[in-house]
């Protein structure tokens, strides 16, 4: 029992620490765009890769 009186306030505290976290990475705009970046992986280049001429080494 005597170990809620330290648990209690405790956990109250990390709630509270969770929270302004959060809030801080809302206000920087970390969760602005969260869609954007991972359709972008999926777009192809326009761009087509020439074939290698028969005397150029490989890369």
């Amino acid at each position: 029992m005597e170990a809620l009186y330290l648990l209690i306030p405790l956990s109250v505290v990390v709630v509270f620490i969770a929270l302004w976290v959060y809030f801080t990475a809302s206000d920087s705009g970390q969760f602005d765009d969260l869609v954007g970046p991972g359709l972008r992986v999926l777009q192809d280049d326009d761009t087509t890769a020439k074939p290698p001429t028969p005397g150029e080494p490989h890369p």
